[in-house]
C-alpha cells in the first residue's frame, strides 16, 4: 500500500485506544527484530561523548539561526539563517555534527552502522543514536551553543547557487519553530528576517527546479490528531513554509554532490529515470482518473498542476509515487559510477542533511569537509564507501516495512468498532489482474486501503464502501463495494 508517511501525535496526550496501539507498536519491533533501547557500552560511551565533544575553533554564534521542525521533535539536524548579499542571497546551513561526538570504531559508531538510520511510527521512534547525543548534546536546540558542519551557500537574484562551502562550526540556534508557526508568523507579518528570506528563496529554488525538469510529489501526510482524549487521523497538506524549507535541504545536496562529482570522491544518493512504459501507465492512470494531461506537457510539469485537495489528483499523486523506482546510495573513489543523477531532483544529489537519523550523511558530510579544506578525505570515511549504501540500502527496506506495519496498525485501532458501517471513497488504484481488488482512499477517517470484491472498480470515481474488517491483531483493514 502506497501511504503518506506519518508524522508524530498532534498533541500528545492520552486517548482511548492508545495502548492497543502501543503495545501493537511493541509487537510489530518483536517481530522486526528492532528495539528502541542501546546496550549500557553504548550508552556508557554516548554520555562520555555529550560531556566532551570535539569542538571547532570557529566561532559562528553570531548568526541567528533558527529551526523548522514537526512538533515535539527533539532530533533537530539543521538551522538556517538568511542574509542578503550583493549578488543576492547567502545561505547559512548548520548541520549537527554527529563526528564531534562519535568516533570510527566507538560503541555508538558500531551501533549505529548496524542501525543504519531512525526508524518513525506515530509517536515512537527507534534511533539511529542514543538520545543523550541525537535528542541532546548533538541536538540543534535553541539556545546551545553546538558544534556543527556550517554550509555557507551564496545564490543569485534568481535563486542560483554561485558559491557553496562547508566547515567546522559553533552555532547557537536562536529559536525552534514548527511548520504552522512559521508559517503564521510569515502570514501575519510577524516573521523575523531568516523566515521572509526563505519565503523569497523557496520560490525561486522551486523555480528552478522546475525549470531542470525536477519534480517534488505535493504528497499529503497523515497525521494522529487528538482532542479531548479521543482522536482521529486526518490527511495533513505541506504548507508553503514546509516546501520551501525542503528546498534548502535539496540546495544542499546538489552542492555536496556538486563538490563529491567534481573530486571523484564521494557518496551520491541516486535514482534512474523513469522507464517509458511507466510514463506511458501513468498516462492512462490519468485517463481513467479523468484528470488532463495534455499530449505536450511532460511529468514534472503535469505533476505540478495537480492539486491534493481534489479527490481525483489526489489519487493520481498517489499513483505518481509509484514512477520512480530503484533509488540507492552510490560511494565512489577514483571514478565516476555509470549514473550520478537523482531522476526526481534532476541532478547529482546527496543526503548530507540529517545526520543524526541517517548514517550515510555523517560520511558525505565527512568528505565535503575535507574537499572544502583542501585536506585528504579520512581512511575511516574510504573504507565505508562499498559498506554504507548497503547498509542503507537494507536499513531502508526495513524502515518501509516498520512504517507500513505501524500504519496499518493505526488504522486497524481506529476502525476497529466500525466494522459494517459505509464510508465514501475514492478508488486509487485497480488491479489489472483482477478488477474488483484495488486501493482506495477514505477522506473521513483519512484513510487507504484494499478492498476487495467482485464487481469491477470504477478507477477514480467516488464509492460508496463497506468496512468488512478491522483485524488489529494482524493489521488488517478491508473493504467492499456496498
Amino acid at each position: 500500500m502506497a501511504s503518506p508517511r506519518f508524522v508524530r501525535l498532534r498533541p500528545r496526550e492520552s486517548f482511548a485506544g492508545e495502548q492497543a496501539l502501543r503495545d501493537g507498536i511493541v509487537a510489530i519491533q518483536r517481530e522486526l527484530e528492532i528495539s528502541e533501547e542501546f546496550g549500557p557500552e553504548v550508552l556508557a560511551a554516548a554520555e562520555e561523548a555529550a560531556r566532551s565533544p570535539r569542538l571547532p575553533e570557529l566561532d559562528r554564534t553570531d548568526l541567528e539561526f533558527l529551526t523548522i521542525d514537526p512538533p515535539g521533535a527533539r532530533d533537530l539536524d539543521q538551522a538556517l539563517h538568511i542574509e542578503r548579499n550583493a549578488e543576492g542571497y547567502r545561505v547559512h546551513y548548520a548541520i549537527a555534527d554527529v563526528a564531534a561526538f562519535v568516533a570510527p570504531g566507538d560503541p555508538v559508531d558500531v551501533e549505529a552502522n548496524r542501525r543504519g538510520q531512525t526508524l518513525y511510527g506515530a509517536d515512537s521512534s527507534v534511533p539511529l543514536h542514543p538520545p543523550r547525543i541525537s535528542a541532546d548534546a548533538g541536538s540543534l536546540l535553541p539556545d546551545a551553543v553546538r558544534p556543527s558542519l556550517l554550509w555557507t551557500i551564496d545564490l543569485d537574484a534568481a535563486g542560483e547557487r554561485t558559491h557553496a562551502r562547508v566547515e567546522r562550526a559553533l552555532v547557537r540556534s536562536r529559536a525552534q519553530w514548527t511548520y504552522a508557526d512559521a508559517q503564521a508568523a510569515l502570514d501575519d507579518g510577524t516573521a523575523g528576517e531568516t523566515l521572509r528570506l526563505l519565503a523569497e528563496v523557496g520560490p525561486r529554488r522551486l523555480a528552478l527546479e522546475a525549470a531542470r525538469g525536477g519534480v517534488s510529489l505535493p504528497l499529503p501526510e497523515q497525521e494522529i490528531v487528538v482532542s479531548d482524549h479521543s482522536w482521529h487521523l486526518e490527511f495533513r497538506s505541506l504548507t508553503p513554509v514546509e516546501e520551501w524549507n525542503a528546498q534548502i535541504s535539496l540546495l544542499t545536496g546538489m552542492a555536496a554532490a556538486a563538490m563529491m562529482v567534481e573530486a571523484k570522491v564521494g557518496l551520491l544518493r541516486t535514482l534512474p529515470p523513469a522507464q517509458e512504459r511507466d510514463v506511458e501507465r501513468l498516462r492512462r492512470i490519468a485517463h481513467g482518473l479523468r484528470v488532463d494531461w495534455p499530449a505536450g506537457m511532460g511529468y514534472p510539469e503535469f505533476v505540478r498542476s495537480l492539486d491534493p485537495a481534489q479527490p481525483r489528483h489526489a489519487a493520481m499523486v498517489v499513483a505518481c509515487t509509484r514512477l520512480f523506482r530503484g533509488s540507492g546510495y552510490e560511494g565512489f573513489a577514483g571514478t565516476l559510477p555509470e549514473h550520478t543523477g537523482h531522476a526526481a531532483v534532476a541532478s547529482d544529489y546527496a543526503h548530507v542533511t540529517a545526520p543524526l537519523r541517517r548514517l550515510v550523511d555523517r560520511y558525505a558530510g565527512e568528505i565535503c569537509v575535507a574537499l572544502c579544506a583542501g585536506h585528504d578525505v579520512p581512511g575511516w570515511v574510504l573504507d565505508k564507501l562499498e559498506s554504507v549504501p548497503q547498509v542503507m540500502r537494507e536499513t531502508g527496506t526495513l524502515a518501509g516495512r516498520y512504517e507500513r506495519a505501524v500504519l496499518d496498525l493505526t488504522e486497524a485501532v481506529l476502525l476497529q468498532d466500525r466494522v459494517g458501517e459505509t464510508f465514501t471513497a475514492t478508488v486509487l488504484e485497480v488491479d489489472e489482474k483482477k478488477p474488483g481488488r484495488g486501493e482506495i482512499t477514505i477522506p473521513d477517517p483519512a484513510i487507504e486501503a484494499r478492498i476487495d470484491g467482485e464487481r469491477a472498480l470504477p478507477l477514480g470515481d467516488e464509492v460508496t464502501v463497506r468496512l468488512a474488517e478491522a483485524d488489529v491483531a494482524e493489521r488488517l483493514v478491508r473493504f467492499e463495494l456496498a
